[in-house]
């Protein structure tokens, strides 16, 4: 993405952290986190690979492409598996800003401004859409009841909310910078 070093090192850190939470998700018992955790890893990881600044690594040509097919794949899965939960939109949601960014750095790896210099409406749409996602998401983290039995911490929905608040964040970033 396009921006300062240091805040893009640290959306990198952040969303590979997140990534990597994700990923040890999918080790939980619970079924319904397995199937969740696995989108969003992927997600944080793909995230994480698109904020290494620009000034540091200059994907090859073939990067952006790249990510919008596998993030484009991404959506057609969220969109098939929203049929059993709401979820799985905001999946789709983020999978489909993927596939825009990935577009939009793959028509001008130098530096973007929208039409104008303004903001792109899609890219306006979608900042709307994240930043209402993360002050919902912050209010979700309010404290949540303790529950009866001994969850695994893969398993506490606390630690998930906090997983997809991260993941918000970064997806506000990265549009900011586009």
């Amino acid at each position: 993405m396009h921006g300062p070093a240091s805040p893009g090192w640290l959306l990198v850190a952040l969303c590979a952290a997140t990534g990597a939470y994700c990923l040890l998700r999918m080790r939980s018992t619970v079924e319904a986190q397995r199937r969740s955790a696995g989108g969003e890893a992927l997600m944080g990881f793909g995230m994480a690979a698109m904020a290494v600044p620009a000034a540091v690594f200059t994907p090859p040509s073939w990067a952006w492409p790249a990510y919008a097919v596998v993030f484009g794949a991404a959506a057609l899965h969220a969109l098939w598996a929203a049929r059993a939960s709401a979820h799985h939109l905001h999946h789709l949601v983020g999978s489909a800003a993927m596939v825009y960014m990935a577009v939009v750095m793959a028509a001008s790896p130098g530096h973007h401004t929208g039409s104008g210099g303004g903001v792109p409406l899609l890219t306006g749409a979608l900042l709307v859409y994240f930043t209402g996602y993360v002050l919902l998401s912050g209010l979700r983290l309010v404290p949540v009841a303790a529950g009866g039995g001994a969850a695994g911490w893969g398993d506490r929905p606390e630690l998930v909310r906090a997983c997809r608040l991260s993941m918000g964040i970064g997806m506000v970033a990265m549009l900011l910078t586009l």
